[in-house]
């Protein structure tokens, strides 16, 4: 029987202050000031579905063998390729085999969930990811309840950590919110928050729950764990009661910390609940969105023998509090600003053809070991770097992203452009041999130091704003 065998999560480390947007906002808007207790996750200017996905994978991933993955699915509502496999990008980051299936997964905030249903029905090892970066207008509830995050499950049936008791799906074309086309398609449109509440959360949930608790032959007070993505007050509590779940079985929804996380949250949620999980106990996990998805899992003892991994709490604990509204508005095009001369060259026209001769160099981070020598470099070339060697076509593969290092020279570039100045890079020495030279990220300039400790992160290079092109490479940050 397929079930959970590995579960991760990404949580981006800058937390804006509600405060400093309402303290911006309330001018046009007093009622945002019963919102501003909190702060939510955001991206930074380098991230977005794709790189989160990575990150939330690798969490979940770790040491596992990655020639065993026959399938990823991405879900998500954001996107950045409309017409470009976005997981097939993720897939090359993460160095999967190349004979694996892909898909991506979009159209409603339980695509997540559905993504998870519809692996677990299937054979081998699927990976699962759902991560989400949606824009919100300024001045809007959304600025201030949602958050950016993603999630990652890995799906098979040996070693199982989770086994699945009982998936439950119902359709219905409830729309509380949505997303179309035209000049207002970047935002959503929501409805009224009673009828929300009334007609849809607290009419559709409670049947579709009492459906799959009666397939499985359970009652509420079997379930130790209840995960239901949403913030609005009294929702979960009352959908516990209504079922018979104690109250302090309810898991956090995560809203004063990192915010709703859309197609991501529910998974995000059953990470957590995971990492908390003891062996043997139930979790029930909802999602919403046009329809119903209930999932029951049940916790084996493999479990307490999972290896560690950072997970939601892991992640939420690497912040750094963000009281800039103005650096928050900019990164997301929500404001115009001088950008200055050095901004104007703008982002070179695509190479595609290069970027796929380079592919797995690029976007996979591979380098090269020589057999003879057993150097090891980036990036691979036909001849070895070791000048007491300099044997030709001797390199096998060598991936460098797992691999930590250390800063050997940095500069804070303060002419440069940058979207957040001064630009940070340097060289990295990593601890198995190899130098490279990176753009940092997620760095305090002030903080920089030779010898401090670095990882690679997948992200964001540029973005060609003229073509919709996202170029993606790996960069270093802050191993902790």
């Amino acid at each position: 029987m397929q079930g959970l065998v590995a579960f991760g999560a990404y949580v981006p480390r800058l937390r804006l202050q509600r405060a400093a947007a309402v303290q911006a906002n309330a001018w046009f808007n007093p009622a945002l000031k019963a919102q501003a207790k909190g702060e939510r996750a955001i991206a930074n200017w380098d991230e977005d579905a794709i790189t989160m996905a990575v990150e939330a994978a690798r969490d979940c991933i770790g040491a596992h063998d990655r020639a065993r993955i026959g399938q990823a699915i991405l879900a998500s509502t954001t996107l950045p390729f409309q017409d470009r496999q976005n997981v097939g990008v993720v897939a090359q980051a993460l160095s999967l085999r190349r004979d694996i299936g892909t898909l991506d997964i979009a159209g409603s905030q339980r695509a997540g969930t559905s993504a998870l249903i519809q692996a677990l029905r299937g054979s081998g090892e699927t990976l699962i990811v759902a991560s989400e970066r949606r824009r919100t207008k300024a001045a809007s509830p959304q600025e201030l309840g949602y958050g950016d995050a993603a999630a990652a499950f890995l799906v098979g049936s040996e070693n199982v950590v989770a086994k699945l008791v009982v998936a439950h799906s119902e359709a219905v074309d409830f729309v509380d919110h949505f997303r179309g086309h035209g000049p207002q398609s970047d935002y959503d449109y929501g409805w009224e928050e009673r009828w929300i509440r009334d007609e849809g959360y607290n009419k559709l949930l409670p049947p579709a729950v009492s459906a799959a608790l009666k397939r499985a032959d359970l009652t509420g007070a079997d379930i130790a764990h209840l995960c239901v993505p949403v913030a609005m007050r009294g929702v979960a509590p009352g959908l516990a009661k209504r079922l018979g779940i104690a109250e302090e079985r309810v898991r956090d929804v995560l809203a004063a910390n990192l915010g709703d996380a859309g197609t991501a949250h529910p998974l995000v949620m059953l990470a957590d609940a995971l990492a908390a999980a003891k062996p043997g106990e139930r979790i029930l996990v909802i999602g919403f969105g046009q329809g119903v998805d209930v999932l029951v899992f049940e916790t084996t003892p493999a479990l307490a023998k999972l290896p560690a991994r950072l997970g939601v709490q892991g992640w939420l604990k690497r912040r750094k509090a963000e009281t800039n509204y103005q650096r928050y508005l900019t990164w997301n095009d929500l404001v115009t600003i001088e950008r200055g001369m050095r901004a104007e060259g703008g982002a070179l026209p695509p190479t595609l053809s290069s970027g796929y001769r380079n592919m797995e160099m690029l976007l996979g981070l591979m380098g090269g070991k020589c057999r003879i020598c057993g150097t090891v470099q980036w990036p691979q070339s036909n001849v070895c770097v070791n000048p007491n060697c300099n044997a030709f076509h001797s390199q096998d593969d060598h991936p460098f992203a797992e691999k930590l290092g250390k800063i050997m020279s940095y500069t804070a570039d303060q002419l440069t452009y940058s979207p957040d100045p001064p630009a940070c890079y340097g060289m990295v020495v990593f601890d198995e041999g190899g130098r490279f030279m990176a753009d940092f990220t997620d760095v305090d300039s002030e903080s920089l130091a030779v010898g401090a400790r670095m990882r690679m992160t997948f992200r964001v290079k540029e973005f060609d704003s003229q073509r919709g092109y996202t170029r993606y490479f790996w960069k270093a940050a802050p191993a902790a």
